[in-house]
This record gives C-alpha cells, sequence and structure tokens, in this order.
C-alpha cells in the first residue's frame, strides 16, 4: 500500500465521524447549515475512495491512529480510547476489577503465585502463596514465553463468573474452580511508621476510593503514635481531580483555596478547605519527582502555595489540564480537554507542549540529558510568571511544581551489572525461592525490617542464577553495587511477604529523599 495515499482515507472518515460527534455532544442540536456542505463533500470523497482507491484500507486501526493524532494535534493529553482498551484503563480509576484474587510472576517459565489478597475468592478457596499454576480453564500454561498479559485475560472476567485452575503443590496437582469476585486494587501501597513519632504514606494513584483509603490510613498511623507525616506522591500519575482536592483538605484550615479550575465550557470553579481536616495541624513533607502529574501537581500545588508543608524532590512532569470522557456510540471513549487548573496562587502548571506528542511524553529524558535530575534547572522558569504564595514566596508556572527541596537522583551505586540483573527478573526469583518455607517467620513488616539482613548466600544466588541467564559476573561492578543489592534483595523479599507495603517500607529506610524529609522533620 502506498502509505502516504493510504493515510488519506482515515483521515477524512476520523474528521468526519469526529465532528459529528463533538457537535451531536450538544444535546442533538441541528447541525449548523453552513457546515453541511462540508460533510457532504467529505461523505462524496469518502464514497470516491471506497470504490475508487487502488489497495484494500485496514481501514479500523487507521482510523482510530488518525484520531489519536488529530486531538494530540490540540493537546497532548486528549485521546481516543478504543472500547477494547476502556475497561483496564478505567479499573485504576475505579480502583477495582473482576478476579480471583492472586498476585503471580512468571519465574523460570512457571507461573507461581506470590500473594494471595486476604478475603478474596483465592482465599476462600485455600490457594497458597508458592503455589504453581499448571493450567487455566484447562489450557496449559507451563509453555516457553508465557506473558503477563496473556495469564491477566485468562484469571480476569465478570464476577460471579468460574474459572478451572490446576496447581501444583507438594508435588501434587490440585484443581479448583474459583468463582471470580470484586477484587479491589489499593491507592495506598504503603502507611507504615518510620519511628515513633513519623507516618509514611505512598499513595500510587488517584482512584475514586483514594481520598477514603487515605482517610483510613492517616487514622491508623495516629493511633499509632504519628505526629509528623511524609506523604509519597512520587511516580503518581494522578487520576480523579475531586480526590485530590479532598486529600487536599485533609491538611489545610477552613477557606483556604486548593484549585480553581476553568474552561472555555466548564463552569469556572473554585475549590475551598472545608476545615477540620484529620491532619490539619500535622507537620508536613510530600515527596514528588519527574513523574509526579497531574491530581499529584494539584495537591503539591495547594500544599506549596498555602506554605502548609515542605515540597521535597525533583520537578513534577507539569501537567495543568483537565479531562472529561465522553462516550461514544460505539462504547469507545473520548477523552478531552475541557478546562485547565490553576493552584491557588492563581498559576497554571502546564509545561509546553513542544514540538510533537512524541517529544512531550519523552521529556524526562531530555532532564536527565540536562542534567536536571543532579542539579535544579532554574532556566526552565526564565520567561515564566511569578505568583506569590499565602506567606509571600515566590513561584512560577508553565512548568511543573518545583519542589522547596531539592534532591538529586542517587546513581551512586548503580551499575551496568546490577541494572542488567534488576530487569532480568533475577532478584524476584531468588526471593521466591527464599521464603517458600519461611513465609511464616515473620508476624509483620517492622519485624522482619528489624530482624533481616541480606546474607551474602543470596548474593552469590543471584550472580549463578543471572549467569544462567547469561549475564556475565562482573567484580568491579558487583563490588560498587553489593550494598544497594543488599537492600535490593531484602525489599523484594518483603514484597513477596507482605506485597507492596513490605517492598516500599524497606526501600523508605534507604531512600534519599525520604531520609532527607526526615531530617527536616525533625528541625
Amino acid at each position: 500500500m502506498n502509505r502516504k495515499y493510504a493515510f488519506v482515507y482515515p483521515v477524512l472518515l476520523m474528521i468526519f465521524l469526529v465532528i459529528g460527534l463533538l457537535l451531536g455532544s450538544k444535546l442533538n442540536q441541528p447541525v449548523p447549515q453552513q457546515n453541511s456542505g462540508n460533510y457532504s463533500k467529505m461523505q462524496e470523497i469518502i464514497g470516491l475512495l471506497d470504490r475508487e482507491y487502488v489497495d484494500s484500507i485496514e481501514s479500523t486501526k487507521l482510523f482510530e491512529k488518525t484520531i489519536s493524532d488529530m486531538l494530540h494535534e490540540l493537546d497532548p493529553h486528549s485521546n481516543y480510547i478504543p472500547y477494547k482498551d476502556l475497561k483496564v484503563m478505567n479499573e485504576q480509576i475505579d480502583g477495582k476489577f473482576g478476579g480471583i484474587g492472586i498476585r503471580f510472576a512468571i519465574i523460570r517459565d512457571t507461573l507461581c503465585v506470590t500473594n494471595v489478597i486476604p478475603n478474596s475468592p483465592s482465599f476462600g478457596m485455600g490457594v497458597l502463596a508458592g503455589d504453581k499454576i499448571l493450567m487455566i480453564d484447562g489450557k496449559n500454561v507451563t509453555e516457553k514465553k508465557i506473558k503477563n498479559e496473556d495469564v491477566l485475560g485468562k484469571l480476569k472476567g465478570e464476577p460471579n463468573t468460574k474459572v478451572k485452575i490446576q496447581l501444583y503443590r507438594n508435588k501434587k496437582k490440585i484443581d479448583k474452580t474459583i468463582t471470580r469476585g470484586i477484587i479491589p486494587i489499593p491507592s495506598i501501597v504503603c502507611a507504615q511508621m518510620l519511628d515513633e513519632k513519623t507516618g509514611y504514606i505512598r499513595l500510587d494513584n488517584f482512584s475514586v476510593s483514594c481520598a477514603q483509603e487515605f482517610n483510613d490510613a492517616a487514622t491508623q498511623l495516629k493511633a499509632k503514635g504519628m505526629k509528623k507525616l511524609i506523604f509519597d506522591l512520587r511516580d503518581n500519575g494522578g487520576g480523579v481531580l475531586d480526590q485530590a482536592v479532598k486529600i487536599s483538605d485533609e491538611f489545610l484550615p477552613k477557606g483556604r483555596k486548593i484549585v480553581i479550575v476553568k474552561g472555555k465550557k466548564y463552569l469556572n470553579t473554585t475549590r475551598y478547605a472545608n476545615g477540620g481536616g484529620l491532619l490539619e495541624n500535622t507537620p508536613l513533607v510530600v515527596l514528588i519527582n519527574e513523574n509526579s502529574a497531574s491530581a499529584s501537581e494539584i495537591v503539591a500545588g495547594a500544599i506549596q502555595d498555602n506554605d502548609r508543608g515542605m515540597i521535597i524532590g525533583r520537578r513534577s512532569f507539569g501537567k495543568g489540564l483537565v479531562q472529561q470522557d465522553f462516550s461514544l456510540s460505539d462504547k469507545s471513549d473520548l477523552r478531552l480537554t475541557i478546562a485547565r487548573y490553576y493552584t491557588p496562587s492563581g498559576r497554571c502548571i502546564q509545561k509546553p507542549f513542544g514540538d510533537s506528542y512524541e517529544d512531550y511524553y519523552h521529556s524526562a529524558e531530555k532532564r536527565r540529558d540536562n542534567g536536571e535530575y543532579f542539579a535544579p534547572d532554574s532556566s526552565v522558569f526564565k520567561n515564566a510568571n511569578k505568583f506569590q504564595t499565602f506567606k509571600g514566596r515566590t513561584v512560577y508556572d508553565g512548568g511543573g511544581i518545583m519542589p522547596d527541596i531539592f534532591v538529586p537522583l542517587d546513581t551512586s551505586n548503580s551499575t551496568i551489572y546490577y541494572l542488567t540483573l534488576r530487569y532480568s527478573g533475577v532478584f524476584q526469583q531468588v526471593a521466591f525461592d527464599f521464603v517458600s518455607n519461611k513465609r511464616n517467620s515473620w508476624s509483620s513488616i517492622s519485624e522482619f525490617n528489624a530482624a533481616f539482613n541480606t546474607p551474602k548466600l543470596l548474593l552469590q544466588k543471584l550472580v549463578s542464577e543471572g549467569e544462567k541467564l547469561k549475564i556475565p559476573y562482573n567484580a568491579s561492578d558487583f563490588g560498587r553495587s553489593e550494598e544497594l543489592m543488599k537492600q535490593v534483595m531484602k525489599a523484594e523479599i518483603a514484597r513477596q511477604l507482605f506485597i507492596e507495603e513490605g517492598y516500599f517500607f524497606i526501600v523508605a529506610s534507604h531512600d534519599k529523599e525520604v531520609q532527607k524529609a526526615l531530617q527536616f522533620l525533625k528541625r
């Protein structure tokens, strides 16, 4: 197919349909008379292409790509989502999905159960961490190169539907039929006390339930003696705006601005704190980095502009746009930017769109190449507008949230050898093997953290398993990365025992940003 001309058909078809859909959303108002001639012309051209074009055209694929390309010409966050992809995307926002309630890993081409979610369907049917899955609905899943998405496609499904699995445990095959249920996706992945007075909460995403999860987590930590809080929003790409408002409200006194939302058709709205929040008087540090975006930036901006807490880390992503979903007739979704949001001081932190969609989403690589991961780049705000915080500090728009205290990315112990082992899955594999007969050895994360130190034997195991995957041992790199490998190995074992909460708690105990936050809170 001539690619130059093959693009014409989906472009025209896309323009015709999208314009019709957008206009049709206006309560089905009649199409303006002046546009009717354009629609007729488009239909005429499309008809000619159908009849006369030299090659057949894979219209659906090209059509969907062309819609996305057109929307990205407007801004990088407006998007078209095909129906087949919509369900998975919405699961994170809804905070739940239909499934059986296990976590798994593919280790040595074997599907292994790493954790069973308490009170889930699998828990009720006696599935155990450490079990291996041989078959799902009568189909063998032990062949090589099985993929995570293939397994998820087989195990997930509508609640109250059944799935048959065959397990391997203690050299025996066990058949089970499990009725799928609603499985929650926690937004809070870690809520623990770092010391006698300091709590740590890591929020992974802003789902529809995250504000309640946050309140529950903070209540539990206060009951354990929390007087200060480190709130971790690093790598949190955002989600539901209203949940960001509710979480911000937990920290701010009555009447303080949280966020202002303005759009051409959107009713301009300013959201204020109600007062009386659970953490209104709790000393606070918020952690952000280059992947903290959208709702994360709403929270960080509200805290910074109200001088309510300290922002620590690296400059955030810079997304100041608000999207709304419009369901189309084929159940696909048009996610359209309808407004901009502004922090309490009045700044929109949306970064420039750049020359292309790809450039926009690869800006993190530019930051890395420019050295911004290791030193703050004040030139980002050279031509930015200045704003004042509640206490008169100067802040800037147009480029994300700049932290009050910058912490460079820590790569001091990272080597090519370590990174190759890390991304090969060897750490997870060795951790799974290690805990196979030790899953009840520690009753809590705190007990495990205090009692366990990674033995050299496990590091030797990492090396030998890496060599089986043709990752040659590098003595120099190993020596430089040895302490880091011990920490990561301990964290992976904690993940096997206590899911994500265990992993992030162990990581936090060595994390440079967390340590800087602890130092600040001790002043």
